[in-house]
């Protein structure tokens, strides 16, 4: 088979591909209104997340510690938690729900957060704060397995096993989205609402292209509610566009509440949208619009006007989520590129069984290399001194350093991206985002052209 899918042989990380569990409860969180989030661990797991955030939206977010220090690491922290909740519920009369996120120190030393949680709903919540909505949930993420990916995919079952609640059947359906950009929802949005679709979305994260208003300054935070999470046992189907980054709430709502779970495909590309669509369509009965075939004409056109002359057998290396690197990896074999490298940067084992990974076993004319909880070390290794050529590297800001050292052109996709300005706007997902990123490939190698002096493009003969 061309396609070979294999663990990386080293047993230590050389630069990390991903960040830890707590940063994927902790985006996951701050796509709720009224939710402020206390991560129970040293204050660098929230300060160097927020700062991750930060530097990819440019925004503003609130987050909170338990700020544990050495004595607790020693003789349990649980104290610091119950501190933590009564001064964040004074200091914020709004916020409604309260995840308490636990990280690897304090999952290592045991503390009970789930006990505690119990505690506080019994003395705290009733005594000091009553006939106030709040919702402490504890949400455990050691950072010693899995990473931010599988840290968001077990905070949005917990969400929603939390809130979800049978009542009346309703016509819409629930969104997961995954780990996506503000303009990716708002493509989304536009897509359902073009096809007069309802939708819980989860996590509604448009909102982190915050405005900067007379007021004074936002701070961001997601508009999904609580009356949205509780509705989703009601759905017509619940459609998780990541497998891994949300499949997890689709199957526990279908085995639950018998709402249908639709995972994937991730809707990037023409032939990935066309199929989410038509799922949309079959689901809900609602036609695709012309307007709709419209826009994916548009793409269309767009795409064939760079696909065979300028991107056709151009090799590119993709890593990131695997979500994203799997469907960037369709999407370039669509354009008649070649992935020749995807690196997805955890452990997760299921990703070997992948039914696209095994679609590319059975269907690719080329050697591909897929690594299984790869880093960066995994690419620069391969350029540097197994002779890997590569005409395009894809991933987020994290790789820069290779595409410099070895002038190779890049294109920024996926999180964090924060040597590029407005990123987060622009949507990879839908027809549009297909032909925005195929004319961002393709003016990727038009400016490595200009920068290496070369007159004229190499061009794909017939």
């Amino acid at each position: 088979m061309n396609c070979d899918v294999k663990n990386k042989e080293r047993a230590g990380v050389i630069n990390p591909i991903f960040t830890c569990q707590p940063a994927g409860v902790q985006f996951a969180s701050i796509g709720i209104r009224y939710c402020i989030g206390i991560v129970h661990g040293g204050q660098g797991c929230v300060m160097f997340v927020r700062l991750l955030f930060s530097q990819h939206y440019k925004e503003s977010f609130e987050l909170a510690s338990s700020s544990l220090h050495e004595d607790g690491a020693v003789f349990g922290a649980l104290n610091r938690v119950e501190e933590a909740v009564e001064v964040l519920l004074m200091r914020y009369p709004h916020v409604k729900v309260v995840p308490i996120i636990s990280t690897c120190s304090t999952e290592v030393i045991g503390d009970d957060i789930d006990g505690v949680v119990r505690k506080l709903n019994g003395t705290l919540l009733k005594d000091k704060f009553a006939g106030r909505e709040v919702h402490l949930i504890p949400i455990h993420s050691p950072s010693f397995v899995g990473s931010m990916i599988s840290g968001y995919d077990v905070a949005v079952k917990e969400f929603v096993s939390y809130f979800a609640k049978k009542g009346t059947p309703s016509d819409k359906i629930n969104l997961i989205t995954g780990w996506v950009n503000p303009g990716d929802v708002t493509e989304l949005k536009h897509l359902l609402s073009v096809m007069g679709i309802e939708a819980n979305v989860l996590f509604e994260t448009e909102a982190f292209d915050s405005p900067l208003m007379p007021g004074g300054n936002h701070v961001s935070h997601g508009d999904t509610t609580i009356e949205e999470l509780t509705d989703t046992a009601n759905a017509r189907a619940t459609f998780a566009l990541n497998r891994y980054e949300g499949g997890r709430a689709a199957e526990y709502l279908e085995a639950e509440f018998e709402v249908p779970a639709v995972i994937g495909p991730t809707p990037i590309g023409i032939r990935n949208t066309d199929v989410f669509l038509k799922k949309l369509s079959d689901v809900t009965g609602k036609p695709i619009p012309e307007s709709l075939a419209r826009e994916r004409g548009i793409a269309l056109d767009a795409i064939t006007d760079v696909t065979h002359m300028f991107l056709a057998d151009k090799k590119v290396a993709i890593y990131g989520s695997p979500d994203l690197v799997i469907s960037l990896a369709q999407f370039c074999l669509d354009m008649e590129m070649k992935p020749v490298l995807l690196l997805l940067g955890d452990d997760n084992t299921k990703y070997k069984a992948d039914p696209r990974l095994k679609e590319f076993q059975e269907k690719l004319d080329y050697k591909m290399e897929v690594i299984v909880n790869a880093d960066l070390w995994e690419l620069e290794n391969r350029i540097k001194n197994e002779g890997l050529e590569l005409d395009l590297i894809m991933g987020h800001s994290k790789g820069r350093f290779i595409s410099i050292d070895y002038n190779i052109p890049m294109v920024r996709v996926g999180f964090p991206v924060y040597d590029r300005a407005g990123k987060y706007r622009h949507p990879v997902v839908g027809y549009r985002g297909a032909m925005l990123l195929a004319e961002e490939i393709a003016n990727a190698w038009f400016a490595d052209m200009e920068y290496k002096r070369n007159r004229e493009p190499i061009l794909n003969m017939w």
